[in-house]
């Protein structure tokens, strides 16, 4: 395909740059929809002339259809976005993105999506759609994953779908997570992942944080042991990045530790740990789940996490040096980009 396009660039000069340009309306109309021209013109940074031409040829040809509430893509739109996703990827500006971060954070591997997620949702979508797809070229059978709570790994998880090399894996969650809401726990998190993926599932009952005495009980539990063995053993290993102060709060960190974590300038959090911008440990939460020294057993440690206000928290995060795939968002690598 590549080939046929280097012939088709010297008949045709404009032709890669006509591509992009309807590839990103399609994928933002189908992202977005329903969603009127002028919306979609101010979204994409499109003048209304050119968005305007581009879907009347989006519209004859059936990618699209436009109704009074705005413009829906078509069945065969969608499916001319599958196949071009991969493609498209390779010949734009992402690929030399994820270049540029895989070089600055010294990762195996970086996939980038368009958009950021801290304005427009549905790029978590995106971001779970791509971790689904990254899984689906790493997996084997019978393998264990290791899965931490939040909104972006729920995200992942509504994402999830049978995987094509991947028969009977057991997914677990990565720490205990007792205390948040239902929704963004990994229990829950883990078992709707393994669900999806036709695989299997274990779940750790446990409060998060705990008590120094209460943490040295519960481990020696028989059934918690049990359990704690799978998730240390685990091969692959999903986990999203949160922002210090924010995840202080939402797991309800006494005023203490809140303070400890201001003083410290902690910028990011992830296992229980809290990170200044260098990467040094200010604070570490007693959790029931995988340590930092345990990331080192596994074959994938894939961190997901999107948005431009997320990039501090990133990069203090990968100056552990503790994962090596990152997924993430057209934002949030500009941002990391700057630092």
């Amino acid at each position: 395909m590549k080939e046929l396009l280097d012939i088709q660039e010297k008949l045709f000069p404009d032709i890669l740059d006509v591509m992009q340009k309807r590839y990103k309306i399609l994928q933002f109309i189908q992202q977005m929809q329903p969603i009127g021209r002028r919306s979609l013109s101010e979204n994409i940074n499109f003048k209304e002339r050119l968005v305007r031409a581009e879907i009347e040829f989006l519209n004859k040809h059936g990618f699209i259809i436009v109704t009074s509430k705005g413009m829906r893509v078509t069945e065969e739109g969608n499916e001319i976005i599958v196949k071009l996703a991969q493609f498209m990827n390779e010949i734009s500006e992402f690929r030399v993105l994820e270049n540029q971060i895989k070089d600055k954070l010294q990762l195996e591997h970086v996939i980038i999506v368009s958009g950021n997620s801290d304005v427009h949702t549905t790029v978590k979508q995106e971001l779970g759609k791509a971790c689904v797809q990254y899984l689906n070229t790493i997996l084997t059978s019978s393998q264990t994953i290791a899965v931490t709570g939040g909104t972006t790994m729920t995200e992942l998880a509504n994402q999830m779908k049978p995987l094509e090399h991947a028969r009977n894996c057991t997914f677990v969650p990565a720490r205990g997570g007792l205390g948040e809401q239902v929704e963004i726990q990994a229990n829950t998190i883990c078992a709707q992942m393994a669900k999806k993926a036709n695989g299997q599932y274990r779940l750790l009952y446990v409060p998060d944080p705990l008590g120094e005495e209460s943490y040295h009980t519960i481990i020696e539990e028989p059934t918690i042991k049990e359990i704690l063995d799978l998730i240390h053993d685990a091969r692959v290993v999903l986990h999203s990045i949160g922002d210090a102060v924010t995840m202080g709060k939402r797991r309800k960190a006494s005023d203490h530790v809140l303070a400890k974590l201001e003083k410290g300038n902690a910028v990011s959090e992830a296992f229980g740990y809290y990170f200044d911008e260098d990467g040094q440990v200010v604070y570490k939460a007693r959790t029931v789940g995988i340590q930092l020294e345990d990331l080192e057993k596994a074959d994938y440690v894939v961190a997901v996490a999107g948005g431009k206000s997320k990039a501090k928290a990133i990069y203090s995060y990968f100056k552990q040096g503790k994962s090596n795939v990152l997924i993430t968002d057209e934002a949030a690598a500009k941002e990391l980009l700057k630092g």
